[in-house]
């Protein structure tokens, strides 16, 4: 009898756990689920938040218009923290959660962790600003923003072209690929192009507080512009202490620097001038970027930096690329992947972002720069 029961409830209990996963795999057979990975706490919180909220309307207004071929999209985003090991526990959560799909990571660390994860489950990912070219070293992963040499060298001509500055002075961040990748691009074209670079100082995520150093150097080779590849936190350290010393030079920076108005207790006056280089301006009178501005300001009480625009663009990809791979939901990741990884090389996507974006089979977007000048404390295209 007792062997007799044990088969019984052995029987029972696989007949449960088979019944389980039929119900999460039908669950997940009418939607397309779209998963997100990024910030929404801590040091990089803004990049995170304006990913998530980007993707948000976008996926709001595609679901309100029926959808993709008539199949809702289900998302979720999980918090990252900035950190390259809780980025990939939130890639497993998702992964249990039944994503289908990757929009993410937001920065350049954590996804280069989760595309090696991708990459091995063959999972589509798009990365709305993760601009390491190692995010996209695999074939199944694509990039909405500028990779970072690109971003490198796109700064460098500007300055060059527009006679922004003489003598140029770099500070940038030796342990992060984001930081460093855009600085070597920079340097190599500022050979190129004429640019004299006068003092190039490093720091590493051990001392980012006390920036004096760095900036005094540049004061006594007398530049007149500081190049910043860096993130926005280290940035406003960057900007008061130059005040402090009284130096005050023009400041240029790339995307990292999108988000610096936004930061707690920074007197933002101190961003006055600062000018940088990305492919989104809020303030730009297309229909477009203004009903995007006009919802994101209405829903989230703020104005939309370049993070957001990205994502809201991200998603917009996502649905071009599955139209025209034919994907559908009741098909596995690894089948939807196959199809999109085509897809992506073949569409052509008009965003607020960037008119007419292409990509290439190495996962990188074909789009123009923008330089915005922070004036008033808003970003305003030049």
């Amino acid at each position: 009898m007792k062997k007799i029961l044990s088969i019984v409830l052995t029987v029972a209990m696989t007949a449960a756990m088979l019944v389980g996963c039929g119900s999460t795999e039908q669950a997940g057979s009418d939607v397309f689920k779209i998963g997100g990975i990024g910030p929404i706490t801590g040091g990089a919180a803004v990049y995170g938040n304006a990913v998530k909220n980007g993707a948000q309307i976008a996926v709001d207004e595609i679901n309100e218009a029926g959808g993709i071929n008539g199949v809702q999209i289900e998302y979720q985003f999980e918090d990252d923290e900035h950190d390259a090991e809780k980025a990939v526990n939130a890639y497993n959560t998702l992964s249990d959660w039944g994503m289908q799909l990757l929009l993410g990571t937001v920065t350049s660390a954590p996804c280069v962790a989760v595309a090696e994860k991708t990459y091995a489950d063959s999972v589509y990912q798009l990365t709305p600003s993760g601009s390491s070219v190692d995010c996209v070293k695999n074939d199944n992963a694509f990039q909405v923003c500028f990779t970072d040499p690109n971003q490198g060298a796109a700064s460098a001509d500007y300055i060059a072209q527009n006679n922004v500055g003489s003598k140029i002075a770099v500070i940038y961040d030796s342990s992060d690929v984001y930081s460093s990748g855009i600085y070597e691009k920079f340097a190599a074209e500022a050979d190129a192009v004429g640019l004299e670079i006068v003092a190039a100082e490093a720091f590493t995520a051990d001392n980012k507080t006390d920036f004096t150093t760095q900036l005094t150097k540049a004061k006594q080779a007398e530049a007149d512009l500081v190049f910043l590849p860096i993130y926005y936190a280290e940035a406003t350290l960057i900007l008061s202490q130059a005040n402090t010393l009284g130096y005050a030079p023009t400041f240029f920076g790339c995307d990292g620097l999108d988000g610096i108005l936004a930061v707690e207790n920074f007197d933002v006056s101190l961003a006055e001038g600062v000018m940088l280089l990305t492919p989104f301006a809020a303030d730009a009178k297309d229909d477009a970027t203004v009903n995007f501005v006009t919802k994101y300001e209405e829903k989230f009480g703020e104005t939309p930096n370049q993070f957001a625009a990205d994502a809201y663009d991200g998603v917009y990809i996502i649905k071009a690329a599955i139209e025209k791979a034919g994907v559908t939901p009741d098909m596995s990741a690894s089948e939807m992947c196959d199809l999109m990884k085509k897809a992506m090389t073949e569409i052509t996507v008009d965003g607020i972002t960037g008119e007419g974006m292409t990509w290439e089979a190495t996962g990188e977007v074909n789009k123009g720069p923008k330089a915005v000048v922070i004036k008033n404390g808003v970003y305003t295209a030049m």
